[in-house]
């Protein structure tokens, strides 16, 4: 294991790597973020295992294909700890996006790491001074029988475009709106609703389990309805679906 020197107050965090280049490259980039306090740093899964059982750290910047023990299986080791480090791997593979999120891993880096991709995941795992924004419930008035009522934004599990209308879907039913698709998308984004196809939007909130098979995506809200998500949106939904485990 190698310690980097204390920069005063600020995360302490573990780099895990197979190729010791990354590894010196990553630490060196956080290093030269104000808000990590320490780097370690080891070059094999089992190693960093043994380091974690005798010191504590905040945060694992992991890579996932390793000799040996791989990075997923440490995860899921770490699982099982009483108070387990936040988990952010690093990786030059797509393919494991939906185990890491399976994991609660917090975010999911792609190599070549770049600078400010990286101070994101620092964010993600609690380097940020942001506070939680207060949200109220937002009422959608909708026409049940040429009367007006209104139902509750955070309900909605999807939206489906049909035409210049919107179909709004619930647990307790669906609801037609005059409004397009797009304008919901860009006025309800603030709120997790994220496009998947192109005439769909879905609720993240609401998305409870993510399924990958032969290459396509989908995922599956409410009480097992399941949405296609088109190749283009998989990718940013799976950064999104990321940072719910914040």
């Amino acid at each position: 294991m190698t310690t980097t020197a204390p920069s005063g107050a600020g995360l302490r965090v573990l780099v895990v790597d197979d190729e010791k280049p990354t590894v010196d490259e990553l630490t060196w980039l956080l290093q030269r973020d104000p808000r990590i306090g320490e780097v370690l740093s080891c070059t094999a899964a089992t190693e960093a295992l043994r380091t974690l059982q005798e010191t504590e750290v905040d945060a694992i910047f992991l890579d996932i294909s390793m000799p040996g023990l791989s990075g997923l299986e440490l995860a899921q080791i770490l699982s099982r700890f009483k108070q387990p480090p936040r988990i952010v791997f690093v990786t030059a593979h797509e393919q494991h996006a939906v185990e890491a999120f399976e994991l609660q891993a917090v975010d999911y880096v792609l190599k070549p790491v770049r600078a400010e991709r990286l101070a994101e995941a620092v964010r993600r795992i609690g380097g940020g001074s942001e506070a939680p924004a207060v949200t109220k419930e937002v009422q959608i008035p909708v026409e049940l029988g040429g009367v007006t009522r209104f139902i509750n934004r955070s309900d909605i599990t999807h939206v489906e475009a049909q035409g210049d209308y919107a179909r709004l879907h619930t647990p307790t039913g669906s609801h037609l709106v005059r409004t397009p698709l797009s304008t919901l998308e860009e006025e309800w984004r603030p709120a997790g609703f994220l496009r998947i196809h192109r005439s769909l939007l879905v609720a993240l909130p609401h998305v409870g389990e993510v399924r990958m098979e032969s290459g396509r995506c989908s995922v599956v809200v409410g009480e097992g309805t399941e949405l296609v998500v088109s190749r283009r949106h998989t990718r940013e939904l799976r950064d999104l679906l990321l940072r719910r485990g914040q």
